[in-house]
């Protein structure tokens, strides 16, 4: 028997690949509902997002998609959307090829005679801050306005507070960067070109209510695990009521409550576990109308705003003069414990600032994120029981393709 802990994406891909491997497993839910951070609903007959606001249709996502049928609710973003950064007073188009890079407005002409350096400049060195690498390589301007805002947006942290080689050196990996960063892109033809931006007609947690219902029978929601102890060579999850006997334990939980489960059977790991940092966000959703085309701006780093960056769910996916704000993480984490009318006045008025329109507030949310910066070096060296594993964001690459090849790559050790 597999227990799996936490029914949010992860755990909930990962049940639907043992069940397809006829693999005996359980999912424990301390909430009433699955899906994790993936929360999807209506506000005013508008679709809103509180989580991912959107995915890249991989082949995996698709394939899946298709299994569970729910290939018809699929919704693409119109193909070429531009994305935007807002830096020294102005929205300014992000470049998807490197001759777009040096022929838009987002550099300036100095900026651009320091990237076209960087092949000469040596290469990552996975000790150093993400920010030290992205300056030396790049450019202070490239830096601030351009990689800076896109990456650390990713996580809304500080990337001078993260480490290459605990949370860039993948994505170098990936895109084969050993040095230069321009060198690789260039022999792919100088552009970047990703799968097409997806939702679904009523939102993201299509995709996790379609996963549950495929597997609802191995899902206990609203089962919290008060505790995990060793018995003879298995576990027991001590629940509310009962308890459930487990050869093998997936944690899919934040890293608060894994390390709460821990504490008593790996205190060390635990104590590692739970100093890890996560970024406070104030999540905003606004209305306005507008004539905006794109797929949203992120805000450059020496820009005194609070917004890190804003999505246009109207142009990506037709909802109607919705878009969504993303105030405070590690550049101003103070911001997201003002009020609610308070931190939805300020999305208003800086989404003025930038764009121009007028907006109103139709929800104020809040959400933690991991944040990948020096606390992880926490994890080097981590020793958990024989029997536990942990499949979480904060463990391994984050994203919802991410989530799902772990959860693929994980059944298939497991069965």
């Amino acid at each position: 028997m597999i227990a799996i802990v936490g029914a949010g994406l992860t755990g909930l891909a990962l049940a639907h690949e043992l069940a397809q491997r006829s693999v005996d497993h359980v999912v424990l839910e301390a909430d009433d509902r699955p899906g994790g951070v993936i929360r999807s609903g209506r506000v005013e007959g508008r679709v809103l997002e509180w989580g991912p606001q959107r995915a890249r249709m991989t082949a995996h996502l698709s394939a899946l998609v298709g299994e569970l049928g729910i290939a018809g609710e699929v919704v693409y973003a119109p193909e070429g959307l531009p994305l935007f950064v807002y830096a020294d007073g102005a929205l300014r188009e992000v470049a998807f090829s490197v001759r777009s890079l040096f022929a838009g407005d987002l550099l300036t002409w100095r900026g651009k005679l320091r990237l076209a350096l960087e092949p000469f400049t040596a290469g990552p060195r996975d000790e150093e801050r993400v920010a030290t690498l992205l300056t030396r390589k790049l450019g202070r301007e490239a830096y601030e306005r351009l990689v800076g805002p896109l990456y650390g947006g990713l996580y809304a942290s500080d990337p001078a507070n993260m480490v290459v080689g605990l949370s860039l050196a993948h994505v170098l990996r990936e895109f084969g960067v050993r040095r230069s960063f321009l060198l690789p892109l260039l022999r792919r033809g100088g552009s970047i070109d990703a799968p097409r931006a997806c939702s679904f007609v009523e939102g993201m947690q299509t995709l996790t209510d379609a996963l549950h219902a495929a597997c609802a029978g191995a899902v206990r929601l609203g089962t919290p695990v008060r505790g995990l102890a060793p018995s003879g060579d298995a576990w027991r999850l001590e629940l509310e009521v009962g308890a459930v006997a487990a050869d093998v334990v997936i944690l899919t939980c934040d890293a608060r409550a894994a390390a709460g489960l821990l504490s008593n059977a790996a205190p060390a790991a635990a104590e590692r576990i739970h100093g890890l940092a996560y970024n406070p966000l104030g999540v905003v959703h606004l209305h306005a109308e507008t004539n905006l085309r794109g797929l949203g701006y992120q805000v450059g780093l020496d820009e005194d705003l609070a917004t890190r960056g804003v999505t246009w769910n109207d142009s990506l996916f037709g909802r109607e003069g919705v878009y969504t704000a993303y105030l405070g993480g590690a550049k101003n984490p103070a911001v997201v414990a003002e009020p609610d009318d308070r931190l939805g006045q300020l999305a208003a008025d800086e989404f003025r600032r930038v764009t121009g329109r007028e907006a109103r507030v139709l929800q104020v949310a809040r959400a933690r994120m991991p944040a990948w910066d020096v606390s992880w070096r926490a994890l080097e060296g981590l020793e958990l029981p024989a029997g536990v594993r942990i499949a979480a964001n904060w463990m391994s690459r984050p994203g919802i393709p991410g989530r799902l090849a772990e959860a693929r790559r994980l059944a298939e050790r497991l069965s």
